[in-house]
């Protein structure tokens, strides 16, 4: 393929359908390269709330997305559906080489984002976004007034947990140990909230339920003992919050891209350690994963693009 874009985005999240956006309303030759559905980890969620503009009620993931992905053609941003397999970086026209072809540009965003590291239990995928959630900040409003649980004990788990005791009546954390893995100084105040439970030495061996979740079986790591737990029956359903880590979708960039456990490192206006390429969204090093700062990483992340090129010129 001899055409060469002006800029290439990998991934057609918030992140980088907002670089797509930008870029063609800078009039750049632009590509959206997307291997499976538009949206990355917003495409499975039910309800949004804090998007800013977002529809009030009966917001969802899959609808912003579709409109954030109009936008971004409505501009010109070209796309295509491929998986890539390898990545030349260097140098003054990058290339991506895919199953069904070769991309040329100046310039590459990298937006693939990240997804959270499953709990590992029985039906886990038949619940998520119907009573399982890894995201606190997305969906604690979600659960006032339930009771709540979260599998985890590192610093993220207990931080999430205590956040959800603002919206909960009760939070337990399960632990495959018995004892966190927090920082002392967050253990304290875990211990110190009266709405918090702590169940150790635990996993989550399978989760139940008609439409919504309102069963699960834990079971001890020591003894091998299971216990069933059902919602309260007025309730009908309970939450399950994962934090046991995320998986950055960066394996295709090892050896070539600075990292940080996986995550790329960028400064603040998304430049990675390779001139002409960006990163944006969940896939790079930040502190607060969310549709309104992924969105933000890809307009700056593209107008930077459209700097670099203008500078070329």
């Amino acid at each position: 393929m001899n055409n060469i874009y002006d800029v290439i985005i990998l991934g057609a999240g918030p992140a980088g359908l907002a670089a797509g956006l930008y870029a063609g309303r800078s009039c750049l030759k632009t590509l959206i390269i997307e291997k499976g559905q538009d949206g990355g980890q917003i495409a499975i969620t039910d309800e949004i709330e804090n998007y800013p503009g977002q529809i009030v009620e009966g917001e969802s993931g899959p609808s912003l997305i579709a409109r954030m992905s109009e936008q971004a053609k409505k501009f010109g941003a070209e796309r295509v559906s491929d998986v890539i397999k390898s990545v030349e970086l260097e140098g003054s026209v990058k290339k991506l080489v895919g199953a069904k072809g070769e991309y040329l540009g100046k310039t590459v965003i990298l937006a693939t984002g990240a997804f959270p590291r499953p709990i590992g239990c029985k039906n886990e995928g038949k619940f998520v976004g119907k009573g399982i959630s890894f995201c606190a900040t997305c969906d604690a409003n979600f659960f006032e007034d339930f009771e709540v649980f979260v599998v985890g004990g590192g610093d993220s788990a207990v931080e999430e947990a205590m956040y959800l005791t603002k919206f909960a009546r009760k939070v337990s954390i399960i632990h495959r140990r018995d004892e966190l893995r927090a920082a002392k100084s967050i253990q304290e105040k875990a211990f110190k909230n009266p709405k918090m439970n702590f169940i150790w030495d635990t996993v989550v061996d399978e989760v139940d339920g008609d439409e919504l979740l309102n069963k699960m079986v834990l079971k001890n790591v020591k003894t091998g003992e299971l216990t069933t737990y059902e919602a309260d029956e007025e309730d009908g359903l309970f939450g399950l919050f994962g934090f046991i880590g995320m998986i950055p979708n960066s394996g295709l960039f090892e050896g070539i891209i600075d990292m940080d456990r996986g995550y790329i490192k960028t400064d603040d206006n998304m430049h990675t350690n390779i001139e002409g390429v960006y990163a944006a969204g969940d896939i790079r090093v930040k502190s607060l994963r969310q549709v309104v700062t992924a969105a933000a990483d890809g307009a700056i992340a593209a107008m930077q693009a459209e700097k670099y090129l203008a500078e070329m010129e």
